[in-house]
């Protein structure tokens, strides 16, 4: 008897866990991170440092036309030797590759201080997205795109999520359907 009853509990045990159904969501991340408060703080450091290696460059820009204008005084002045003409044009050719460098150099800084400031910001966004499958009891949480078909079963967190951070909902960061 107690065997038969085993028996029924192990084989009704695997269907109760079918009888529960996977429950899918989907999240925009895009405009939760816009009207995250960290996220204006971390573009407006990202700006600050982008027109400071900007005006930079401008004070580069300026010494190459100076010299190029100067180079071009040299290359009229029939009575110029050559090789100051030449030593002239080479000045002018490795100021040109510093400024090349140095705009290299700033674009990788600049990538390197966005990477560093949003860090944080995505990874609270991951852990709210993570809180919220959790508290939801979510199987999966995909981030909202393009797929081939959405079922009707598939569920929005984006407000659950936006409201695990304090986010608000703005025009901006409304998600398009």
């Amino acid at each position: 008897m107690i065997k038969k009853i085993l028996l029924a509990l192990v084989v009704a045990l695997p269907l109760c866990a079918w009888a529960q159904a996977p429950k899918f969501g989907v999240v925009s991340p895009d405009a939760i991170i816009s009207g995250m408060a960290e996220f204006a703080d971390a573009q407006k450091q990202v700006e600050e440092a982008a027109k400071t290696f900007e005006g930079e460059y401008a004070k580069i820009q300026d010494e190459l036309k100076a010299k190029y204008a100067e180079f071009q005084k040299v290359m009229d002045d029939a009575a110029t030797p050559q090789t100051i003409k030449d030593r002239r044009m080479q000045e002018i050719q490795e100021l040109q590759q510093k400024a090349e460098q140095f705009a290299q150099s700033a674009q990788q800084e600049l990538a390197r201080k966005q990477q560093t400031l949003m860090a944080p910001v995505q990874e609270k966004l991951i852990n709210a997205i993570k809180a919220v499958g959790t508290e939801g009891k979510f199987t999966m949480i995909f981030p909202d795109g393009a797929p081939a078909y959405v079922s009707s079963e598939v569920i929005d967190v984006t407000p659950l999520v936006k409201a695990k951070l304090g986010v608000k909902d703005t025009p901006a960061a409304a998600p398009a359907k």
